[in-house]
């Protein structure tokens, strides 16, 4: 019964149209189901530093969003304080009680407040008051706890809505409203959010005013006009194929078309300014949320019914605004629920100033896409209300991994002095170009890139780089719609080995699966990291395998500089199926008359089987490389595209270091080279105890490569063995981050670590 009530209550606060309306529904509500006289509602509000009564029955009206209790004040700063409830037979003679004589709460005895937690952060309190001294039982203080932690998101999503409009809780005016993420690309952009969203999903349709409200509904009228076509067609068609009943369905959904009924809602809300797509969206999810909401069955089915009738005058709204060539603002901000490569092509790279994604970690496909580029990034923004951001000037902090609306003029301000500094930054570094990667005791370091695009190539060479460690293949499948022909790719492999020619280019084949998902080659797993990814794709899929390898051998003519990599490897019979297959494209080419050879052949170390097997690989291949994005997901078990967990997702735990010097010393051991081309290479104080443990080439983005450069030539090597030693003494990874930041201080380059202080 319990439980039915729960339901009933989270389900109609989620209709809820604003914060008020869905509080006013939990007191009453909350109220009814605990046969109590009083239900109240404390929120946070951070601007006042007060906890303020936001919705009551029982107490007085005019209490209501009034009154307030300073952080600790009363007993519902005691329940806040210790995030726990609070349950009282006589609160009046508890230490903390606090009396409010604006409420007229004097005559009520017995007091249960339990706390509204969201993401660890305590947004406020909820409370039942009885004019009894009782105790409240088990089984009511369980009900209220479960509510609220049932309600919390909903809160939070409403407070957050609020902020974007510069509404603090309690009314106020707010600027500077943040939200917290990951960072994903280091650097700061300051610029208009522009919302982008998958095609044909009603959920995810922003909200965005309009000052051609014709245009609007004229796209409106026609895409209603073309669905009632379809339904039409489609009775038609089935005829006398379906019972009568079923076939009356069919002219409901036209009447629901009406301009009396849906037609006529989303019409008033265009009138009101919105455009087309956002005001059938919102029309359509609050009728779905009052269909789901019904207890009868069959009408409680209906709501699939509106949800597809909608979807399909989407469908046609989208097809008329693809016509329409798409402006961007100068200063763009793109932003979406889960922002994909594709998404990011579609805005001139000039425009593109920064990125938010809702979904995602600093570790994403997404991120380090965004990280080549060298766009301000912040990922995992899961409280953002992105629908509600389009058009609103935005600061995208990627070093802290903050977003910030309704910027007030002194943070703007700021903010554009960090962009400032930062200019002044990168004139600085532009000296080291043409230096060498050369410690002060004269230890040699290679610097090479990981690219994935042409772009990536021209900034590479311009920042000096000795090499291509990683070049992603799989990024123009991820830009194509089909499988691209051994032709196509060829011609893009031969442009990225000519521009580095006569310096070794490394192509690792194609590895999808996990966080990449080609669109026209999907792979639905429960489990997608431990599965079906890597190198296992490619062998399942040998005609692939050998187009690819086929397209970077011919490539290759005449220049002799590529390299082939193998993802995924987590046993020996992996690397001799690739072995051969490559070794078949190779004769095959040969065959054909292109002068050609045997490119050298590596493994990457991705996961800890490999870590363990180094030196039998090293035995079968030329060259390894760690992949330290992955093999950190791995011996971590994190999810490094979870932004709940992404807290725990550190390079620079001890298990990663030791393992990495695991790896080094076993592939020395046999005489072979070993770089490391994840994240951790392209991080300054990272790449110091790299350097220390022995990688011979250190590979990352071309935008870290001039100040990881800088911080090699300041550090001596000795140094940094020193530094090695005593964080290999370590036990968790905030020692090891702190220790590497006091050694960049000591040598003067910690302005290079803006990541590790607040701005």
């Amino acid at each position: 019964m319990m439980l039915d009530r729960l339901r009933e209550i989270v389900q109609e606060v989620n209709t809820a149209k604003d914060l008020q309306t869905a509080l006013d529904i939990i007191v009453s509500r909350v109220r009814e189901a605990m046969n109590t006289q009083v239900c109240s509602v404390y929120l946070l509000d951070s601007d006042i530093n007060s906890h303020v009564l936001m919705a009551s029955e029982g107490l007085r009206k005019e209490s209501v969003g009034h009154v307030s209790l300073q952080m600790d004040e009363g007993l519902v700063g005691l329940v806040a304080r210790n995030a726990e409830p609070v349950n009282l037979e006589n609160a009046q003679q508890h230490p903390n009680y606090h009396y409010l004589s604006e409420t007229g709460e004097e005559q009520f005895s017995s007091f249960l407040g339990v706390p509204i937690i969201h993401h660890r952060k305590v947004l406020g309190v909820l409370v039942v008051q009885h004019k009894e001294k009782r105790s409240f039982d088990n089984g009511e203080e369980a009900f209220l706890i479960t509510l609220s932690a049932q309600l919390a998101g909903v809160i939070a999503a409403a407070e957050a809505s609020g902020a974007i409009q510069g509404i603090s809780p309690s009314g106020q005016r707010r600027a500077d409203a943040s939200f917290s993420g990951i960072s994903g690309a280091s650097g700061v952009a300051i610029g208009e959010a522009v919302v982008v969203f998958p095609h044909a999903d009603l959920s995810l349709i922003p909200n965005r005013m309009t000052d051609d409200i014709d245009s609007e509904l004229s796209a409106f009228s026609i895409a209603l006009n073309r669905v009632r076509d379809d339904i039409r067609a489609l009775s038609d068609s089935v005829g006398d194929q379906i019972r009568p009943e079923e076939r009356d369905l069919f002219e409901v959904y036209l009447r629901m078309l009406d301009d009396e009924a849906l037609g006529r809602e989303v019409n008033d809300l265009i009138y009101a300014g919105q455009w087309a797509q956002g005001a059938l969206a919102e029309v359509a999810l609050d009728h779905v949320k009052s269909f789901e909401q019904m207890k009868d069955p069959y009408l409680r089915e209906r709501a699939a019914d509106i949800k597809d009738l909608c979807s399909r005058v989407l469908f046609y709204l989208q097809e008329t605004e693809r016509t329409k060539p798409k402006v961007y603002p100068d200063q763009t901000i793109l932003v979406g629920e889960e922002l994909a490569p594709s998404m990011l092509m579609e805005v001139p790279r000039e425009k593109l100033a920064g990125m938010i994604s809702v979904k995602g970690s600093g570790n994403s496909h997404v991120a380090i896409l965004a990280r080549t580029m060298g766009i301000p990034t912040v990922m995992g923004t899961l409280d953002l209300p992105y629908r509600r951001l389009d058009g609103r000037q935005v600061i995208v902090d990627g070093y802290n991994g903050t977003v910030f609306s309704n910027p007030s003029e002194q943070l703007l301000q700021r903010y554009q002095e960090v962009l400032k500094e930062e200019e002044q930054l990168v004139r600085g570094l532009e000296g080291l170009i043409n230096l060498p990667c050369i410690t002060p005791d004269n230890h040699r370091v290679s610097l090479w890139v990981n690219t994935g695009l042409m772009t990536d190539v021209v900034r590479s060479l311009d920042h000096g780089a000795e090499g291509i460690g990683l070049f992603r293949t799989e990024v123009p499948f991820l830009l194509s719609e089909r499988f691209p022909s051994e032709q196509e790719q060829a011609a893009i492999y031969r442009e990225q080995l000519q521009a580095f020619a006569p310096k070794l280019v490394t192509m690792r084949t194609l590895d999808v699966g996990g966080d990449k998902a080609l669109p026209y080659f999907p792979i639905e797993e429960a489990n997608p990291f431990l599965g079906w990814r890597g190198i296992r794709v490619t062998l399942d899929h040998p005609e692939i395998f050998i187009a690819q390898a086929r397209a970077m051998i011919r490539a290759s003519e005449g220049l002799n500089n590529l390299q082939i990599m193998l993802p995924m490897v987590s046993n020996l019979q992996e690397v001799t199926g690739a072995t051969q297959i490559i070794k078949r494209a190779l004769r095959e080419l040969q065959e054909e008359g292109l002068d050609v050879c045997m490119p050298p052949i590596g493994v990457m170390i991705e996961v800890p089987a490999a870590v363990y097997l180094t030196r039998h690989l090293c035995q079968m291949v030329d060259f390894v490389s760690v992949g330290s994005n992955d093999l950190t997901q791995y011996l971590l078990a994190v999810d490094r595209n979870n932004s709940r967990v992404a807290d725990l997702y550190s390079a620079f735990h001890p298990a990663v270091l030791h393992a990495l010097k695991y790896i080094v010393e076993q592939a020395h051991a046999e005489g072979k080279p070993v770089s490391i081309c994840g994240e951790m290479a392209g991080d300054p104080g990272a790449a110091l105890l790299l350097m220390a443990m022995g990688f011979d080439v250190l590979s990352m983005n071309a935008s870290t490569l001039l100040k990881v450069k800088a911080v090699i030539r300041s550090v001596t090597m000795s140094t940094a063995r020193e530094l090695l030693e005593d964080v290999m003494q370590m036990s968790d990874a905030q020692s090891v981050r702190s220790s590497v930041d006091l050694a960049l201080y000591n040598a003067g380059v910690d302005r290079l670590l803006r990541s590790s202080r607040s701005n």
